[in-house]
C-alpha cells in the first residue's frame, strides 16, 4: 500500500492532526525558552528581571504560534 492510498484512507478531521503536528513545535520552543532562561540564571543571577521578562517574551510567541495552530483549522473548514 503507498503513501497516497494511506492517506486517502484517513477519514476523520485532519485539523485535529495537524494541530497535533503542529503543538510539537511550541512545545520544543517553550522547552529551550525557559532551558536557557533557567541557566542564564544561574550564571548571572543579579540581571534575573531581565532575564525573565525576555523569558515571558519568549513564551508568548512560542505559545501565540500554538494558538495559531488552533484557529487554521477553523479557518480553512475543515
Amino acid at each position: 500500500m503507498s503513501a497516497v492510498e494511506l492517506a486517502a484512507g484517513v477519514t476523520g478531521s485532519l485539523g485535529s492532526i495537524g494541530y497535533g503536528l503542529s503543538a510539537i513545535g511550541p512545545g520544543i520552543g517553550v522547552g529551550i525558552v525557559f532551558g536557557n532562561g533557567t541557566q542564564a540564571l544561574a550564571r548571572q543571577p543579579e540581571a534575573a528581571g531581565l532575564i525573565r521578562a525576555n523569558q515571558i517574551l519568549g513564551f508568548a510567541f512560542c505559545e501565540a504560534l500554538a494558538l495559531i495552530g488552533i484557529v487554521m483549522p477553523f479557518v480553512f473548514g475543515q
